[in-house]
């Protein structure tokens, strides 16, 4: 089951994901902050911690080159990576400007390159511009008491945070004023390792690359595994917000393909909407290989129901309470690491995105139900294989609605009943429903209710 979401993500979205090496227990992960800081690197990151995590990797190392970016997307960078149970450092390779240095203050230590800078994080709106001082005061004073708080949990300087953001704030370390007010701070690589009352300003050394960092933090015997972003990843941020929209239409394909006999484009509709759903949320680090695999056991369950034991209706009980809850724990963001916080922020998105796809498909199966059928093209959407050789689709759908059938009619079941499909009165093929029976191709029929678009029946003693 390993290898099957890495192969949909590489058949769907051209990712590179399959082709990532192994993540191994006692291995050193080397993964790139590279560039703008964006939702994207989020949910690269947040994959790679949960299976490095799950791997018991030995740590994790951010390879950061960055000229800064979102602060939405730093901070849940930061959450991230306060959740990994693996030591994580920082290797500052050259910069980490704004939030580069945001991001390794949530890291435990941090390493520069011999040539490299950190620091120079104040806030600017997206296109660069300075925002207006009332703005820039609120902004300041929520996040540089957020990222105190993450540079304290990891043993850095907190003073670092106001040094970096705030322009307002002189900040000393001892009795050495390291930046005065008016200014913000950016650190050299040899600033940066100064020492300072027996501790380093902020980081613990230099190194001219990443393995010379693995002999300075003890993790010289280790295996090191490089993991690089996917071309999927921007997708899957775009897959995970219209989580919903998915949803539906996987629920609208599978119901389409209930109610008509063989497998056709309502099934492709819903194989397609459920692979890109759990594609993107393993790309976006939010499901893993355990939830798809509950999927198909519900589905497997609801077929034989369908297939093989039709009445029993357990079976389908079971298989879509095990289908809707790995689609609702596939929204979950998890940490293996973590205990499970049975909270409203944890499963909220979830229940949102579920109950919206789940009220969408209700509608639009209401809409397909009242229209669709007069369509002409509806019966040109099913490839069906399983009904008798007899008149084409083309002929068949001139018979679909022949007016005339009544309460008591006898006909035979033209295709299995499950409980949709179709029967034949005479001449007249008609869409017909069971009331829960299901019914093989051939079988003697009643209609017992007849009204609208809706022909019931019943199975006639043998």
């Amino acid at each position: 089951m390993k290898w099957l979401l890495p192969i949909l993500a590489l058949l769907v979205g051209g990712s590179a994901v399959a082709a990532t090496p192994e993540i191994v227990k006692g291995s050193v992960v080397v993964v790139p902050i590279r560039g703008a800081i964006t939702e994207a690197q989020f949910f690269f990151l947040r994959r790679v911690i949960k299976q490095a995590d799950a791997a018991e990797a030995a740590a994790l190392i951010l390879d950061i080159d960055t000229p800064g970016g979102a602060l939405s997307a730093t901070e849940k960078i930061d959450q991230a990576l306060l959740k990994a149970k693996m030591p994580v450092y920082s290797y500052i390779n050259t910069n980490a400007a704004s939030a580069g240095a945001l991001i390794a203050l949530a890291t435990k230590e941090i390493y520069m390159a011999p040539v490299s800078a950190i620091g120079a994080a104040a806030p600017v709106m997206g296109s660069g511009q300075e925002m207006e001082a009332t703005m820039t005061a609120k902004v300041v004073s929520y996040y540089s008491g957020y990222f105190r708080s993450v540079a304290a949990q990891n043993g850095h300087n907190p003073e670092l945070v106001d040094a970096f953001m705030n322009l307002d704030k002189e900040v000393k370390v001892g009795e050495r004023v390291l930046n005065p007010k008016g200014a913000l701070l950016t650190l050299s690589a040899q600033e940066a390792v100064e020492v300072v009352d027996g501790k380093p300003i902020l980081a613990k050394g230099i190194a001219k690359s990443v393995e010379e960092l693995c002999q300075k933090a003890g993790l010289r015997e280790k295996a090191i595994v490089r993991i690089e972003p996917s071309g999927f990843e921007a997708l899957a941020q775009w897959i995970t917000m219209l989580a919903p929209m998915f949803l539906m239409g996987g629920i609208i394909g599978a119901w389409l393909e209930f109610k008509t006999p063989g497998f056709g484009v309502a099934g492709a509709l819903a194989a397609l909407c459920f692979l890109l759903f759990f594609t993107g949320h393993y790309i976006a680090g939010l499901t893993g290989f355990e939830v798809v695999g509950v999927f198909f056991l519900g589905l497997v369950l609801v077929l034989l129901e369908v297939l093989f034991f039709p009445g029993i209706v357990i079976l389908a009980l079971v298989g879509t309470a095990l289908m809707v809850g790995s689609l609702f724990f596939a929204m979950v963001d998890y940490y293996p690491s973590q205990p499970m916080d049975f909270s409203f922020d944890m499963f909220a998105a979830p229940i949102a995105n579920l109950s919206i796809g789940v009220a969408l498909a209700v509608a639009a199966a209401a809409l397909i139900a009242r229209y669709l059928p007069e369509l002409p093209v509806f019966n040109r959407l099913v490839l069906s294989k399983a009904a008798p050789a007899g008149p084409s689709i083309a002929a068949a759908s001139e018979m679909l609605y022949a007016p005339g059938v009544a309460v008591g009619d006898e006909g035979t079941a033209y295709t299995k009943l499950r409980p949709a499909g179709k029967a034949k009165f005479g001449a007249a093929l008609v869409d017909v429903i069971t009331d829960g029976e299901f019914l093989e191709a051939d079988t003697r029929v009643r209609v017992v209710r007849a009204g609208g678009d809706t022909v019931i029946v019943e199975s006639l003693p043998q």
